[in-house]
C-alpha cells in the first residue's frame, strides 16, 4: 500500500462479530476464556485489549516496522525504552531535546547509574569518537525541538552498524508522512502521539514502533509489566486522527512553508528556522531525508529582547498561546518560560534557546488569516 492509503487500511481489519467499519471501543478490563489458558487472543487490558491492538497495528504499518506499541504518553513510550538499559549503560542523545525528555533523562533515570551524553549530531562521524563500549542506545530527535535541527538519520545508524548499540528515532515532529527513520535503519521510533497522529488536541498518548519482532516483544513484555498503557477510548481518537494524517500533514507543510517565508521577510525577525528555507543550515539534508518540511516554526527578533517576544504572543489570537503543537488549531509558545523552562538556563543559552525565542506550530486554517494574525501582533 501506498501511504495515504496505509494510514486508512494499514493493519486494519472489519470487526468480525459485526463487521463494524471502524473499530468498536473495548470497554473491558478482562475477557472471557472458554478453558484456563484457553483464550480468543485476550486476555487482560494492560497485555492486550482489541481497540488498542488496532491502533498498535496501524502504527506498525505506517512505520514499516515489525511491532507498534501505544501509551499513555510521550514519556511514557521513552520510559519504556529507557528500561531495556542497565546500570553502567551510556546513552549518547542529541543535545537539543524536548524538555520533558532532558528531565527524564537526568533527574529520574541518572540515579539509576544510566550515563547520558548530549552532543551536537551536525557531524554524524564524530559519533564514533564518542561512543564506548558502554554506549547502548543513540536518542535522536529530528527535526529538534525548538531549534529545527536535523540528524542524518542513515549517516548514525552507519556508525552503530555492528557494535550492539540501538538507534531510537523521536518522530514526532516529522510524522511517518514526511519521514520514515525505520526504512533509514533505526531500531525504534517513538512518537509523542498527542500531536500530529492523534491531531485535534484532545488526546494524550504516546507510541513506539520496534523495527524487528524480536526487540518488538522486549518492548511489549516492559509495557505489559510496567503498566503505562494508552486506554481503549484514547486509542480509538488516535487511530481515528490517524486516518487524516497525510492530508493534515500536508496542510501543515503548506502553511508552514508559507508563514516561514513571510516572517523571513519581516523587518522585526531576525532569524527564521525552518527545515524548509534555503537559508536552513541543513536545508539539503532536509530535502533528501524528508518529503516535506512540515508546520514547526521557530524565529528570534532583532531586538534580542524577551519583552518583545512575550507581547508578541500576548497578542495572538488566530494563534493560540499553548503548549503542545501537531493539532489542527495554530499554536504559539515560548520555550524558554514553556516548554523547555526544565532545561537549565545556562544550557539553554548554549544551545541557543534565547529568551526572544518564539516556537509556532502552524495548523491547517487558511494561510492568509494566520499572516494577517502574525502581522497584528507584530505591529
Amino acid at each position: 500500500m501506498n501511504f495515504n492509503t496505509k494510514v486508512i487500511h494499514g493493519g486494519q481489519h472489519h470487526e468480525s462479530a459485526t463487521g463494524s467499519v471502524n473499530v468498536p471501543v473495548f470497554l473491558t478490563s478482562t475477557f472471557a476464556q472458554k478453558s484456563p489458558g484457553v483464550h480468543s487472543g485476550y486476555e487482560y487490558s494492560r497485555a492486550a485489549n482489541p481497540t488498542r491492538q488496532a491502533l498498535e497495528d496501524s502504527l506498525a504499518s505506517i512505520e514499516n516496522g515489525a511491532r507498534g506499541l501505544a501509551f499513555g504518553s510521550g514519556l511514557a513510550a521513552i520510559d519504556c525504552v529507557l528500561k531495556l538499559l542497565n546500570p553502567g549503560d551510556e546513552v549518547v542523545a542529541v543535545d537539543d531535546l524536548y524538555g520533558g525528555t532532558y528531565r527524564m533523562f537526568t533527574r529520574l533515570f541518572e540515579k539509576y547509574q544510566l550515563k547520558f551524553t548530549f552532543v551536537s549530531f551536525d557531524d554524524a562521524a564524530k559519533l564514533a569518537d564518542i561512543i564506548t563500549d558502554k554506549t547502548k542506545l543513540i536518542w535522536i530527535e529530528t527535526p529538534t525541538n525548538p531549534l529545527m535541527k536535523l540528524v542524518d538519520i542513515k549517516a548514525v545508524v552507519e556508525v552503530a552498524k555492528g557494535k550492539d548499540i540501538l538507534v531510537a528515532v523521536d518522530n514526532t515532529f516529522a510524522t511517518p508522512y514526511l519521514q520514515r527513520p525505520i526504512d533509514m535503519g533505526a531500531d525504534i521510533v517513538m512518537h509523542s502521539a498527542t500531536k500530529y497522529l492523534g491531531g485535534h488536541s484532545d488526546v494524550i498518548a504516546g507510541a513506539l514502533v520496534a523495527k524487528d519482532a524480536e526487540l518488538g516483544e522486549k518492548l511489549h513484555f516492559i509495557q505489559f509489566a510496567s503498566g503505562g498503557i494508552l486506554g481503549p477510548h484514547d486509542s480509538y481518537l488516535v487511530l481515528r486522527g490517524i486516518k487524516t494524517l497525510a492530508l493534515r500533514v500536508q496542510r501543515h507543510s503548506e502553511n508552514g512553508m508559507a508563514v516561514a517565508k513571510y516572517l523571513e521577510s519581516h523587518p522585526a525577525v531576525d532569524k527564521v528556522i525552518y527545515p524548509g528555507l534555503e537559508s536552513h543550515p541543513q536545508y539539503e539534508l532536509a530535502k533528501s531525508q524528508m518529503k516535506d518540511f512540515g508546520g514547526m516554526v521557530s524565529f528570534t527578533f532583532k531586538s534580542g529582547k524577551k519583552e518583545d517576544a512575550i507581547k508578541f504572543l500576548e497578542k495572538v489570537r488566530v494563534f493560540t498561546l499553548a503548549e503542545s503543537l501537531g493539532g489542527v488549531e495554530s499554536l504559539a509558545n515560548h520555550p524558554a518560560l514553556m516548554t523547555h523552562a526544565s532545561i537549565p538556563s545556562e544550557k539553554r543559552a548554549e544551545l541557543g534557546i534565547t529568551d526572544d525565542l518564539v516556537r509556532l506550530s502552524v495548523g491547517i486554517e487558511d494561510a492568509e488569516d494566520l499572516i494577517a494574525d502574525l502581522e497584528r501582533a507584530f505591529s
